[in-house]
C-alpha cells in the first residue's frame, strides 16, 4: 500500500490539456523581438533557398524538351553546371540559415532561463516547501528547450512553409494547370486525416510531458536522498518505483510515435498515388501539350507538394503544446514574490543590533498560528538562547528576524525600523546566519568561506577558519583551502561542514549573528573550542542561538518558547533556581 501512495504522488501530471492562447505567444514575443534582425535574416535566407531549390525541376525540362533534342552536349554541360551549383549553394544557404536560427534559439533560451532563475532566486521559503523540486526544474530545463526552439524556428518555419506551399503551387500552375487542379482534389483527403488525428497527437505528446516531468520530479528526490535510501535498504523497492515511471514514459513515447508515425506513410501514399495519376492521366491523352520535360518537372513539384503540407500540420500541433508549455513557465515567472521590498523601503543604515519583537503573531498556514503575541528584547551585543521543545517555534522566530516570511500581526524592529520598511538586501547583509543545515556548494573550501563576502582576503579567510578550529583540518587537506568540496559537501564530515559554514558565517562581519542548531554535529572536544572562539567574536553582536545542548548556552540570556509563547526568561542560573521548565529540560539532558 505504502508503495502505491509513493507511485501516486509521483503520477500527479501537469495540466498541460488547454485550448490555444494567443496571449501567451504575444507574451513571448518580447524575447523574440530582442532578436528580430538575425531571425528577418534567416527568414531571407530561407526565401532565397526555396526558390533557388524550387528552380532546379526547369533545369531538367530545358535538358530534357530543348537540349537533349538538339543535341547540345555544351548547353547540356552548362545546365548540368547550373543544375549542381545552384543544390551547392541551396546546401550552402541551409547551412547559414540553421546557424542563425541556432543561435536566435539559444539567445532566447538564455533570456527566458535568466529571466526565471532570478524570479526563482527570490521566491519565498513557503512556495519550495510545498513542491517537488524535480518538477520545478523540468520547467526551467524541458519546457523553456522545447519552448525556445518552437520560438525561433517554429514560427518562423510555419511562415516558411506556407512561402515555400505558395511558390510551389505557383511554379506548378506555370507548368500545367489541369495537372495542378487534379493534384488538389487530394488536398480534403489529407485535411480530413490531419483532423482525426490532431487531437490524439497533441494529448499523447502532453501525456509524453507529463509522464517525463514525474520521472525527472522522482530521480532528484531519489539522488538527493540516497544515504537514507541505502541506510534504510530501500533501493529495490526505490527501483520498483522507478521502474514503473520509466514504463510510463516509454510506453507514453512508444504512443505518441505511433500517432506521429501515421502522418508520413499518408503523405507518402498520396504522392505516389497522385504521381501513378499523373503518368496515367498524360499517358491516357487527358491533357494535351505536356512535354516530358514538363511531366518530370511536374512529378518533382508534386512530391515536395505534399512535404510543407505535412510540416504546417505538425507545427499546428507543436504550436499548442507549446503555448501550455508557455503557460507553465509564465505561471512559474507570475508566482507572486510574497517576500519582496516593498514601496518606499529604504536602506537599512548600519545598525547597532537592537531587537524587538512586539506582539508577533505567526503561522505558516491562515488558519495556523505558530507565534502566539511573542514579545522580547535583544539589546545590542546580547546573547540570546532560544530553547524548547521541537515544533515550539525557535527557527521560526530567526527566520521572521531575517524575513524569510512576513508576521501576521505585531512588529519587528532592528534599531527600531520595522523589518518591512527597509530593502531586504540591507537587512540581510548586516546579518550572518549558520542554518540547522550545513549546505556546501561545489568549489573549493576557499569559496564556500568567502560565499558571503566577495571582497574577503585571502588571510581573513584563514582568520575566520581559525577562529573557529576549522584551520585544523583544513590545513591537512592536500591542497589545503583550494581544496574541491563536492556537491553538497559530500567529501567531508558532518561536523567539518558545519565548522567550514560557521567560518563562512563568521567571515561576514555581521551585526546580528543567528546560529540554528551550529554545533550540533561537533563532537565534545571540538565544541569546546569553537565556543572559545566565538566569545571574541560574539563579543558587540546581537547573537540567536539555537541549540539542543544546554550546556553551550550558560553565558546566554535564555528563552523558553513552548506552544508559540516565551513560557519563561532569564540567566541559566536564574531559571534554574525556578524549577520550571527551562529546570526540567536541563536536569532531563543531565540524567
Amino acid at each position: 500500500m505504502a508503495i502505491t501512495k509513493e507511485r501516486n504522488k509521483f503520477n500527479v501530471d501537469e495540466e498541460l490539456e488547454s485550448p490555444f492562447n494567443i496571449s501567451q505567444l504575444k507574451r513571448a514575443g518580447k524575447y523574440i523581438g530582442r532578436y528580430w534582425k538575425l531571425l528577418l535574416r534567416a527568414f531571407l535566407l530561407s526565401v532565397v533557398a526555396i526558390l533557388l531549390d524550387l528552380v532546379t525541376p526547369l533545369y531538367t525540362t530545358k535538358i530534357v524538351d530543348d537540349l537533349v533534342p538538339a543535341k547540345d552536349i555544351r548547353g547540356i554541360l552548362l545546365v548540368g553546371l547550373l543544375f549542381a551549383a545552384t543544390v551547392a549553394l541551396v546546401l550552402v544557404i541551409n547551412r547559414w540559415r540553421t546557424l542563425l536560427f541556432n543561435s536566435a534559439g539559444q539567445y532566447i533560451i538564455t533570456d527566458i532561463r535568466h529571466d526565471l532563475f532570478v524570479h526563482l532566486q527570490k521566491l519565498p521559503f513557503d512556495y519550495y516547501d510545498s513542491r517537488p523540486h524535480g518538477k520545478i526544474l523540468v520547467r526551467v530545463v524541458n519546457y523553456i528547450n522545447a519552448v525556445a526552439n518552437f520560438l525561433s524556428n517554429g514560427i518562423i518555419s510555419i511562415l516558411i512553409e506556407l512561402l515555400s506551399l505558395v511558390a510551389i503551387f505557383f511554379f506548378m500552375l506555370k507548368l500545367h494547370v489541369g495537372l495542378t487542379l487534379m493534384v488538389l482534389t487530394g488536398l480534403p483527403l489529407f485535411i480530413l486525416v490531419m483532423a482525426f488525428i490532431k487531437t490524439p497527437q497533441r494529448r499523447a505528446y502532453q501525456k509524453l510531458s507529463n509522464k517525463q516531468s514525474n520521472l525527472n520530479a522522482y530521480l532528484h528526490e531519489s539522488i538527493s536522498g540516497i544515504k537514507v535510501t541505502q541506510a534504510f535498504d530501500r533501493e529495490d523497492t526505490n527501483y520498483g518505483i522507478y521502474t514503473k515511471l520509466c514504463n510510463d514514459s516509454r510506453f507514453a513515447w512508444l504512443h505518441a510515435i505511433r500517432i506521429s508515425g501515421v502522418i508520413w506513410p499518408i503523405i507518402l501514399t498520396l504522392s505516389v498515388v497522385y504521381t501513378v495519376l499523373i503518368y496515367y492521366a498524360v499517358g491516357a491523352g487527358w491533357f494535351s501539350g505536356v512535354t516530358v520535360g514538363v511531366l518530370l518537372a511536374f512529378v518533382s513539384y508534386t512530391s515536395r507538394f505534399w512535404q510543407p503540407i505535412q510540416t504546417l500540420g505538425n507545427l499546428y500541433n507543436q504550436l499548442i503544446t507549446n503555448t501550455a508549455y508557455l503557460e507553465r513557465i509564465f505561471q512559474l515567472m507570475d508566482e507572486p514574490v510574497s517576500i519582496d521590498d516593498r514601496p518606499g523601503a529604504v536602506e537599512l543604515p548600519p545598525i547597532s543590533g537592537r531587537v524587538e519583537f512586539k506582539n508577533v503573531v505567526f503561522g505558516y498556514e491562515p488558519t495556523q498560528t505558530i507565534l502566539d503575541h511573542v514579545s522580547f528584547v535583544a539589546e545590542p551585543g546580547e546573547n540570546i538562547a532560544l530553547v524548547g521543545p521541537t515544533g515550539a517555534g525557535k527557527s521560526t522566530i530567526v527566520s521572521l528576524l531575517a524575513r524569510f516570511y512576513d508576521i501576521r500581526e505585531g512588529s519587528v524592529t532592528i534599531d527600531g525600523h520595522e523589518l518591512w520598511d527597509v530593502t531586504i538586501s540591507s537587512l540581510r547583509s548586516q546579518m550572518g546566519m549558520m542554518l540547522q543545515d550545513s549546505f556546501l556548494f561545489t568549489g573549493t573550501i576557499r569559496d564556500n568561506i568567502r560565499y558571503g563576502r566577495l571582497d574577503a582576503t585571502d588571510e581573513e579567510i584563514v582568520a575566520a577558519a581559525k577562529a573557529v578550529h576549522a584551520d585544523d583540518f583544513i590545513s591537512q587537506m592536500p591542497m589545503g583551502y583550494d581544496t574541491e568540496v563536492q556537491e553538497r559537501g559530500a567529501s567531508l564530515s558532518a561536523g567539518q561542514r558545519q565548522l567550514i559554514s560557521f567560518a563562512r558565517t563568521l567571515l561576514a562581519d555581521p551585526r546580528i549573528l543567528i546560529l540554528d542548531e551550529a554545533t550540533s554535529s561537533i563532537d565534545t572536544q571540538t565544541e569546546q573550542l569553537v565556543q572559545e572562539g566565538l566569545q571574541a567574536l560574539l563579543k558587540g553582536r546581537t547573537s540567536f542561538i539555537i541549540a539542543h545542548r544546554l550546556s553551550t548556552i550558560k553565558n546566554c540570556r535564555i528563552l523558553y518558547i513552548q506552544d508559540g509563547k516565551i513560557a519563561e526568561s532569564g540567566t541559566h542560573q536564574e531559571l534554574l533556581d525556578k524549577h520550571g521548565l527551562y529546570y526540567e529540560l536541563y536536569t532531563s539532558q543531565l540524567s
